[in-house]
């Protein structure tokens, strides 16, 4: 039963962070869901920035905070270890939820694309941006990255093993392939306003400190041969012969 409950909760994180990230298509893009990026403001655009920053903040202390191998340690003495995965993930994901329940527009525009050709070039590189993003979780293995394979294991009860490092499909030419993807997804906008703006910068900041602190935990897991991975490979932006760190 213990095993069953566990597969259970790992399936449920795993749904509320699919349809987490759905939502959050629609909150940058600013279509289909109730509440965007960019709704009608209604506080002072003092207290929306302060609001906005402080709700980045919690999402980046949490996301990072967590996946630190220290915390992992020390929180795997509160929660199995089966499931750390999967908590990290459910975590992430209200994070974000609560992100967007407070998030406050700020209104203003720092630019907006008119042209219709333009506009639809800017939608295409957003969706490539997410498909960057889903594509490379599959690159190196989704299922493990959300926390499904390590309940799966204990479901079967088989030994979990960690993944051996492997640079596949986009992890070839950029080590950060993810942060590629949410990187365009932020910026590539045919109307940034002030809000969007805030949040593109603030999240920029975050993912390139992120990278420092993750790297450094793979440095000191695969030791040499992330080393040489590093020295052969850009970090975000893809220049032949450039890791640009």
């Amino acid at each position: 039963m213990k095993r069953l409950l566990a597969f259970v909760y790992g399936l449920t994180a795993y749904a509320i962070s699919l349809g987490t990230t759905l939502y959050a298509v629609g909150f940058i893009g600013n279509f289909l869901v109730p509440k965007t990026m960019d709704s009608a403001p209604h506080i002072h655009w003092t207290q929306a920035l302060l609001v906005n920053v402080l709700l980045i903040g919690v999402f980046a202390l949490q996301h990072s905070v967590m996946a630190r191998p220290a915390f992992k340690k020390a929180w795997t003495r509160i929660v199995p270890e089966p499931v750390e995965r999967s908590t990290y993930v459910l975590a992430s994901s209200l994070a974000l939820i609560l992100l967007f329940w407070l998030w406050q527009p700020m209104g203003g525009v720092v630019w907006s694309v008119q042209d219709t050709n333009g506009r639809a070039l800017l939608y295409i590189l957003y969706a490539l941006g997410w498909l960057t993003v889903f594509g490379s979780t599959y690159a190196i293995n989704h299922w493990d990255l959300f926390g499904l394979r390590q309940v799966y294991c204990y479901l079967r009860g088989e030994s979990y093993q960690t993944i051996s490092f492997a640079s596949p499909g986009p992890y070839r030419y950029v080590r950060h392939p993810i942060y590629l993807g949410w990187l365009l997804t932020f910026w590539v906008t045919p109307t940034m306003t002030i809000a969007h703006l805030v949040f593109a910068v603030a999240t920029t900041l975050y993912i390139l400190i992120a990278i420092r602190f993750e790297e450094r935990d793979l440095i000191d897991y695969f030791g040499d041969t992330y080393r040489q991975y590093r020295k052969r490979v850009a970090m975000i932006i893809p220049f032949p012969g450039k890791t640009l760190r």
